[in-house]
């Protein structure tokens, strides 16, 4: 048989022998595939990996600049505030201090009178305390058998808890009062939980109180809260329990479905 009546494949060698299809025949198309898989994989950790770095640097953010959660665990603010409230706090509302700066950025207005706030005190700078503004600066403020007048005029407070069958009690951390009084005929001030000034609040201060008056470690004994140091104000209650060492996992059994969304007046 003739050499020239044989057909010939594409690409076919004069031998007459198929030659090898480009990339190397199937261990070719082995390794685009494994390649493939590879490049498909690594695409698909560096979405997951740009995602999670998303997040992160968003919640950051929102938590420094927008809204930050917090527990209470006394009941300094009882009845507005119960031990085991978790609430979510506004920190834009009164601006937030920009890291390493005296700025803020986000201040919609300033403290008011009757707002319920977060701040550092200034005898445990590194804790955030929760109180109500009951004095901004130039008001003079005084408290006589547990009412409290400011600039002269008993302070509408139907917030403000008493025990009754409480007595007065004197502290010394109140001393610090003496510096803001407005001058007298006393010629020694004793100021005591439930009788003291009249003092002035300076500029840029606020003086603030526990609802529970009785049972408040708050202004009366360490003194006005700088407003640079007031960090939000809390806006709702986004889970509550009642902690009890009687039940176990209260956080789940004895929860207070009705304080769920409530909001912090």
């Amino acid at each position: 048989m003739s050499e020239a009546g044989q057909d010939r494949l594409p690409g076919a060698d004069p031998s007459g022998d198929a030659s090898a299809p480009p990339g190397g025949g199937a261990e070719g198309d082995a390794g685009r595939v494994s390649l493939g898989r590879s490049d498909a994989h690594t695409r698909t950790a560096l979405r997951f990996a740009s995602s999670l770095l998303f997040a992160a640097v968003l919640f950051v953010l929102v938590r420094t600049f927008v809204v930050e959660a917090y527990r209470i665990p006394t009941g300094s603010m009882e009845n507005t505030l119960l031990v085991g409230d978790f609430l979510l706090v506004n920190k834009m509302v009164f601006g937030t201090p920009i890291p390493g700066t005296d700025r803020r950025v986000g201040a919609v207005r300033e403290p008011a009178l009757g707002d319920v706030v977060v701040f550092h005190p200034p005898h445990e700078p590194g804790r955030n305390y929760v109180k109500r503004v009951v004095g901004v600066p130039d008001d003079t403020l005084e408290m006589r058998d547990k009412r409290l007048y400011r600039n002269g005029g008993l302070a509408d407070e139907p917030f403000a808890r008493h025990d009754g069958d409480r007595g007065d009690s004197v502290h010394p951390d109140m001393r610090w009062q003496s510096g803001y009084l407005i001058a007298s005929g006393r010629r020694k001030y004793q100021p005591t939980r439930d009788n003291w000034g009249p003092i002035v609040v300076p500029p840029d201060r606020y003086f603030v109180l526990g609802d529970n008056r009785d049972n408040s470690e708050d202004s009366r004994y360490w003194g006005f809260v700088e407003r640079e140091k007031i960090r939000g104000q809390p806006w709702r209650v986004y889970y509550s329990f009642v902690p009890t060492s009687e039940s176990s996992l209260p956080f789940l059994r004895r929860v207070r479905w009705t304080r769920l969304g409530e909001a912090v007046r």
